[in-house]
């Protein structure tokens, strides 16, 4: 079909090239021969009277003309499929569908454990995927792969739709057998002690308390760094160390573990969690209610147990209720 002279069947392949910036990548993606990817590129250059595509060295690059495509077409194409994709609006207790979303640990463990119970109680066919933070995840999402973002503020990407979701701070956690803390501890205690920190990523990114300590000009002994919140107890039980962690998952783990709050002498800035999605999904229903519901139970003052607490009393409203999408 040619819309202004346009045959639009090539606006999938031009979103390629412009992400790949590569011929033999955009034919990898889209299941078709160098050749005929090339061709697809001929026709997009005829149309626009602009090269699109340039080869320099051993690379190609966009001119331009061909830089300025790049959100409009992904845009576009955002669109249609949200267009195509409709259906009639489904009430949460008779639909049918996957969720996919990016979250750390530390968020699945306080926040997401407990919107799963809960969703599954009121819409069963609703299920989740949680994806680890990463550059590759990040990019799937940018490119609407993936429904959800939740993150700290300063992770947030610019432009998308954002909503807070809590504020955390942070506290010590040392084991109950610990005889050189006792209920206090002085700043020169405090960096004197064996830390555990949690690292993210091939780059060893650091977790939020690290790099705030840093920005203040402390260093920290750190005995051990694990690669993810959840481990964090299995390094500290047993042994004199101390880790700092968010007040949620501090209060969670005192709850599971033979571990003990000590609060830290250095005030941290509080994270501020956000969630974040795209544009086209803002009044899409169900979407819409998850998201109502994810902000609803983070506003709580619940902390979840690994015992699997009742229902939330505040939130059991029943499926006549909480199906309605204001």
């Amino acid at each position: 079909m040619r819309f202004k002279h346009l045959d639009l069947n090539l606006l999938v392949g031009l979103n390629v090239l412009l992400e790949e910036q590569s011929i033999t990548r955009a034919a990898r993606r889209l299941h078709l021969s160098q050749s005929a990817t090339s061709g697809i590129l001929s026709r997009i250059r005829e149309h626009f009277k602009d090269e699109v595509l340039v080869t320099v060295g051993k690379s190609m690059i966009l001119t331009p003309f061909g830089a300025t495509l790049v959100e409009p077409i992904r845009n576009l194409l955002d669109q249609i499929q949200h267009t195509v994709g409709r259906r009639p609006a489904v009430l949460p207790e008779d639909a049918r569908r996957k969720f996919k979303l990016i979250a750390s640990d530390y968020i699945t463990t306080v926040l997401m454990a407990d919107v799963s119970r809960h969703v599954q109680r009121i819409a069963p066919g609703v299920a989740f995927e949680s994806v680890d933070p990463s550059a590759d995840s990040t990019e799937l999402f940018e490119r609407g792969e993936i429904d959800l973002l939740i993150t700290v503020r300063q992770y947030c990407l610019k432009s998308l739709p954002t909503r807070v979701l809590m504020e955390e701070s942070f506290t010590g956690v040392v084991w109950t057998g610990n005889t050189v803390v006792g209920n206090e501890l002085t700043l020169e205690q405090y960096l004197s002690l064996g830390h555990v920190i949690s690292q993210f990523g091939m780059d060893s990114r650091d977790s939020c308390d690290h790099a705030f300590m840093k920005s203040l000009g402390y260093a920290r002994h750190v005995e051990m760094a694990t690669s993810n919140f959840n481990t964090v107890p299995h390094f500290v039980v047993g042994t004199n160390r101390i880790a700092t962690v968010q007040t949620r998952l501090a209060k969670l783990f005192t709850a599971h573990y033979p571990l003990r709050i000590v609060p830290v002498p250095v005030e941290l800035p509080k994270l501020e969690m956000c969630m974040q999605w795209h544009e086209f999904m803002d009044q899409e229903p169900l979407h819409l209610w998850l998201r109502d519901t994810i902000a609803e139970i983070a506003r709580s003052e619940h902390i979840p147990s690994l015992a699997f607490d009742p229902p939330l009393a505040a939130l059991d409203h029943g499926p006549g209720q909480i199906g309605q999408i204001h």
